[in-house]
């Protein structure tokens, strides 16, 4: 990762984890003085958020290391690994959801649930309105550089958002006379949850298993190297992605009389103009072919 990209992401962290730390407190003098269970177990998840953002941190601050003797391609990868880490705690954290609030509403526990006060129903609306935000501010950073720990992160934001609905509507249906929506709401939460992090862990894989660009970015780089002076084809192009960035590997077609020094300056051209025209690209190898248009 550019020195850049690391930079937003450590930025991005930095708030999550400020932000994380204020909500925690807040949730958790709501859920003890408004007497709600619900609002200090939701607490309790923010906090597993600041986790999650050190998580994030760590792995950024890995990947951007330079490469080295035992890793010549570089350390972009440890983002993947930091990822992974991220989707395993958002899946338990689902889980634990969907299981807390079945177990209570198959065994009768929302029953005792004792009526929470109005300063836990305000400090679910705040949380909501501050986690969504904390969710669109991070996923556009991700997006901005590519970062897959980060766009977690951003998900872990959105299932803490969901947890305070699932709060809300807890809440709100006890004042109301009807506790049980609380449960009820937890169960439908912990599905999104469960389903954010196998969408960010197969992301992560993909990302390790040299998976090739999608076809719009293909496209791209074929518009490039077909736009170099020199190039009359291709004959062979395949990318990967490693981590959050991108290797190409390219074939053109050249003129079969040209000199040696000739070829090389299209190779170079073509080098240089993937690197220039797709940012995600991290190093290209060409190779020059004689155009078979000269046996013609």
């Amino acid at each position: 990762m550019a020195d850049n990209g690391k930079q937003i992401a450590l930025r991005v962290s930095v708030v999550s984890v400020t932000v994380n730390l204020l909500l925690s407190v807040l949730k958790l003098a709501a859920g003890l003085i408004a007497h709600s269970g619900a609002m200090v177990s939701d607490a309790v998840h923010s906090a597993s958020d600041v986790f999650s953002t050190f998580v994030v941190m760590i792995g950024v601050h890995m990947a951007s290391k330079e490469a080295d003797e035992e890793h010549p391609y570089g350390h972009e990868r440890m983002e993947c690994v930091a990822a992974i880490v991220l989707a395993a705690v958002l899946f338990a954290t689902g889980l634990a959801i969907g299981y807390n609030g079945l177990d209570q509403l198959l065994g009768g526990g929302y029953k005792e649930i004792r009526v929470p006060g109005a300063f836990a129903l305000a400090a679910a609306v705040i949380s909501i309105g501050v986690k969504e935000w904390m969710y669109w501010y991070t996923v556009l950073a991700a997006k901005k550089i590519n970062s897959g720990a980060l766009k977690a992160d951003a998900w872990h934001h959105r299932s803490d958002a969901l947890s305070s609905v699932g709060a809300l509507f807890g809440i709100a249906g006890a004042r109301m006379g009807y506790p049980f929506l609380d449960c009820a709401a937890s169960v439908v939460i912990c599905a999104f949850v469960i389903k954010a992090a196998y969408d960010i862990f197969k992301d992560a894989v993909d990302k390790m298993l040299d998976t090739a660009c999608d076809k719009d970015t293909v496209k791209k780089l074929r518009k490039i190297i077909l736009g170099q002076s020199g190039v009359l084809g291709i004959s062979k192009l395949t990318t990967r992605i490693f981590g959050s960035r991108i290797y190409v590997d390219v074939e053109i077609e050249a003129d079969g009389d040209m000199t040696l020094r000739a070829a090389h300056e299209v190779a170079e051209n073509v080098h240089h103009a993937i690197e220039r025209g797709a940012s995600d690209v991290k190093h290209c190898m060409v190779h020059v072919n004689p155009s078979t248009l000269n046996n013609k």
